[in-house]
Formats: C-alpha cells, sequence, structure tokens
C-alpha cells in the first residue's frame, strides 16, 4: 500500500528542523548502504548517532504516536529510528530495494521493514527533480510532497531518487515493522477500518458497527506476526 499522510510535522517543526540540519555536519551517504545500493547512491547523511538525528527522530517518532492514519495504515510494531538524507549537486539514489532487517542502534532488537517511509523537509519548489519513484504493483508512482508531509510504500519496493539538479533536498526516512507482516492483509485492515469509521461518522448507532469490529480484530489477531 502506497500512503500519502499530510502534515506529519507543522510549518515550526519543519522550520526548526532544516536550521539544525543546515547546522550539522553531513557525511557520505554510501557509508550506510549495502554493497550493491552503495554503488548507485550519492547523497550525504547525518551520522546515526548524531545529537540532531536523534533530536529529530525522537520527534518524528512521537508524531508518528500521535497520528491515526499512520497508526491505521501500518499498525506499527517497532519503528527503526529515522535518519536524514540530503541530495544537492546532481546527487541521486538509483534503483535499489531496501535490507529486509535491520538492527536496531545500541539494542539486541532488529527490526523487518515492512514499510518504507520518507517525510519531506524542503518545499518541492525549493529543487529540481528529487522524486521519490516507487515501482510495484500498483506501478510507477513519482512523489515529490511538500513539507512536513510523508509518504509510506511497501518496503520490498524497487525504488529510486531522481537526480537533483538545482538547490537542495532534506528528508528524514525509516522503517516500520508492522505487526501484520503482508501488505495485501494490511490494506485489507486498513480498508476495513476506513469503511467502520466512515459508519461510525454517519450512522454512529448502526447494529452493523460492532459486527464489523468484530471480524476487524478477529482478522488482525489472525494475521498478526506476534
Amino acid at each position: 500500500m502506497l500512503l500519502q499522510i499530510p502534515d506529519l510535522l507543522g510549518a515550526d517543526e519543519v522550520r526548526d528542523a532544516r536550521a539544525m540540519l543546515e547546522a550539522a555536519e553531513w557525511v557520505d551517504g554510501r557509508a550506510t548502504a549495502g554493497h550493491r545500493a552503495a554503488r548507485v547512491k550519492s547523497n550525504l547523511q547525518l551520522p546515526i548517532d548524531h545529537p540532531t538525528a536523534r533530536r529529530l527522530g525522537d520527534q518524528i517518532v512521537d508524531r508518528l504516536g500521535q497520528t491515526p492514519l499512520f497508526i491505521a495504515a501500518a499498525l506499527p510494531l517497532r519503528v527503526l529510528p529515522p535518519r536524514f538524507n540530503r541530495y544537492e549537486g546532481a546527487g541521486a539514489y538509483g534503483p535499489h530495494v531496501d535490507s529486509a532487517i535491520f538492527p536496531v542502534p545500541g539494542t539486541a532488537l532488529r527490526v523487518r521493514t515492512d514499510i518504507s517511509a520518507t517525510v519531506f523537509l524542503s518545499d518541492p519548489d525549493e529543487y529540481d527533480g528529487g522524486e521519490l519513484v516507487i515501482d510495484d504493483v500498483f506501478g510507477e508512482q513519482r512523489i515529490k510532497l511538500p513539507a512536513g508531509h510523508m509518504i509510506i510504500y511497501p518496503g520490498s519496493s524497487l525504488h529510486h531518487v531522481t537526480p537533483v539538479t538545482r538547490g537542495t533536498r532534506l528528508a528524514s526516512f525509516f522503517w516500520t515493522q508492522s505487526l501484520v507482516q503482508s501488505d495485501q492483509d494490511r490494506r485489507t485492515l486498513f480498508e476495513l477500518d476506513s469503511a467502520i469509521q466512515a459508519l461510525s461518522g454517519d450512522h454512529p448507532d448502526h447494529d452493523a458497527i460492532d459486527r464489523l469490529t468484530n471480524i476487524y480484530h478477529n482478522l488482525l489477531r489472525q494475521w498478526s506476526t506476534t
């Protein structure tokens, strides 16, 4: 499932994050790429343990917990601490698939990358190029969102970032392990939940709401990997 989540960060939060990122020291993004991905990656990243990455990452995770649309769509079990990248000067990231498993820094935990996410921190008119291009069962999608907006998509998708030929593209990216591993099953649960919410809003006393809610939770119980 590919889903846009608007305004994960507000305008003031984006402005403050941008100021912190502009003051930070960046490193070659190839340092965190796998052997094959490193050959097609040309960008800058904050070190994972950089204080700015930790502070802004905690802020993003906090906002995720307050965003019903993300919770309903992702059914999150674990979220890998967000990372931050910077594209400029024709920087790009060629076609690649994200690693299936990532360790959580400083812990013995590992995260299965069911869902990939990008939070845009630069507005589209600030740079040319820099589209996130996702190729999956839903066809090729070219994504370039306003600052503060987020896109989530299956971690199994082949994707790339086109060259940034003007300006600077700042973004955060991270992965989520879902309670439900199958993207198709998550989509079914999300659509069922959305229908229940719509019915509850229009007909709050309808008898079908309880029956549909029961079906939702039974499916979640059946499909959950925990």
